[in-house]
């Protein structure tokens, strides 16, 4: 007769320590500011994902000498890493949403730290790409995650303040970008662009592992919507390389026609999953709300804005005989601006202010910003306080918006909420690099008269955010219940 052999209580408290939230010590958690230190373990993240995404074009140049290649080849170093991450997003929000927000967002943290590690000592340029999209896989669950866990940690009063703490975060990785990537390859070679991120990694799953707070609400999944995954996988994909190849990669324009054609038609297969699946990757229903609608106009074309400068400045400024280094220094007033307004900005503005009404100013101000670049010279002195200025409405509008968003989600659903607001975020990055790109090399009569037409791209992007900011609710909705 066969025997049934049985676990000892102690292989299977082992085995949990990979499958179950773990709670937070006690004397954590009963401290008045344990929401505080949950918030600021998810900064790590934050911080790193801007920074990884800002530093590894620094890696261009390095790359092309050792792997003895092309630019459009090592373009997918980059490449690569955007596609797989804003795909993955919803899904692993979907999933954080069933199986613990804290456990997916640790187990990104790790899959993240390994891969920046294998990338750094890749042999190839194949290889590279390879890890990077793991890297991506990781990272999408972290940011997934992240705008999730700040709102489920911080007081309803006080959730605004914490999306502003993540968000200046997010703005400093931003600006410490290129003058840590230049001195890290300068120095020591490309190598430790990723090697960098070890040691952050390590600290951050270890602090989550003990400061960030269990899942309370959530939501059961009788099986994964594979089909929808699939489909959104293609839609996105298939947009991103569109964008990609009509700003300047190479693929001719009929490829360029078909890349959205695909991406519209798997959109649209997407949407009918949806509606028709019993368990779907994504409730439409979401969607139907004004608070999440416009919400997620405004983050993308906030994040178009805030992306397009940061390609146009530097174009601008060499082309007038500027370093690199003076280029990078009078970019950084930007992100610094975005950081000042996001931590400082609930404290200035009047305290009864609702989301909408600061959405409006934050829109307000950046609009007027980019609307000066129509006019005034296109020079240092004139450039860096337009650049602060448009921070500075950046980051009054972005943790306003993500709060409107997140508030009118439910907690069990945050984590998908969380993937939305960043694949959001991800196709505005896309767009803001593709449409500038593209005005800049379409355009003749030189780069001053490109730089015209792409600053005309980011005041339209503006109006968008101006009128989603208007159409918006007027009342704020209720904010998810944060968690022990």
């Amino acid at each position: 007769m066969a025997t049934r052999m049985r676990t000892h209580p102690s292989d299977r408290r082992w085995s949990s320590v990979f499958t179950v939230e773990r709670a937070r010590p006690e004397g954590i958690r009963s401290r008045p500011n344990a929401w505080w230190l949950a918030v600021g373990t998810v900064c790590f993240g934050a911080f790193m994902g801007q920074l990884d995404a800002s530093i590894v074009t620094l890696t261009y140049g390095s790359l092309r000498t050792e792997f003895d290649t092309s630019l459009a080849a090592v373009e997918w170093v980059s490449l690569a890493y955007l596609l797989t991450l804003v795909a993955l997003l919803v899904p692993a929000g979907r999933l954080s949403d069933a199986h613990g927000r804290k456990l997916l967002y640790l187990y990104g943290f790790a899959v993240f730290t390994l891969a920046s590690a294998a990338c750094g000592v890749a042999p190839s340029l194949g290889t590279l790409v390879l890890f990077r999209v793991v890297q991506a896989a990781g990272a999408a669950m972290m940011q997934a995650n992240s705008v999730a866990l700040v709102t489920t940690s911080a007081p309803r009063e006080r959730m605004r303040s914490a999306l502003g703490v993540q968000a200046a975060a997010q703005a400093l990785g931003l600006a410490l970008g290129p003058t840590v990537g230049g001195a890290l390859v300068s120095t020591l070679g490309w190598r430790w662009v990723f090697w960098v991120n070890v040691p952050v990694g390590v600290v951050a799953v270890v602090g989550g592992h003990y400061l960030l707070p269990r899942t309370r609400a959530r939501t059961s999944v009788a099986r994964f919507d594979w089909s929808g995954m699939g489909l959104l996988v293609v839609a996105t994909t298939g947009a991103l390389m569109g964008v990609s190849a009509a700003s300047g990669l190479a693929v001719p324009g009929w490829g360029v026609a078909v890349l959205f054609a695909v991406s519209a038609g798997a959109g649209w297969g997407f949407v009918r999953r949806q509606r028709r699946a019993a368990a779907p990757l994504l409730d439409l229903n979401l969607l139907g709300t004004r608070a999440v609608a416009f919400g997620l106009v405004g983050a993308l074309s906030g994040y178009l804005v805030l992306f397009g400068p940061l390609v146009l400045v530097p174009v601008v400024l060499t082309a007038q005989g500027s370093s690199a280094l003076t280029a990078g220094l009078a970019l950084t007033a930007l992100p610094a601006g975005f950081a000042l307004a996001a931590t400082a900005g609930d404290r200035l503005l009047p305290r009864g202010l609702t989301d909408r009404g600061r959405c409006l100013i934050g829109a307000g101000a950046f609009t007027l910003a980019v609307a000066a670049l129509l006019v005034v010279p296109l020079t240092i002195g004139a450039l860096v306080p337009v650049l602060a200025l448009a921070g500075l409405g950046l980051g009054i509008f972005t943790p306003a918006n993500n709060a409107m968003i997140m508030g009118a989600i439910p907690a069990r659903s945050s984590g998908t909420g969380g993937g939305l607001v960043n694949m959001t975020r991800g196709l505005g990055t896309a767009l803001g690099v593709a449409l500038v790109t593209l005005a800049l090399h379409l355009v003749g009569g030189g780069v001053q008269a490109g730089a015209r037409w792409a600053a005309a791209v980011l005041v339209a992007a503006s109006a968008v955010a101006v009128v989603a900011a208007w159409l918006s609710p007027s009342r704020d909705p209720r904010a998810p219940q944060p968690m022990p």
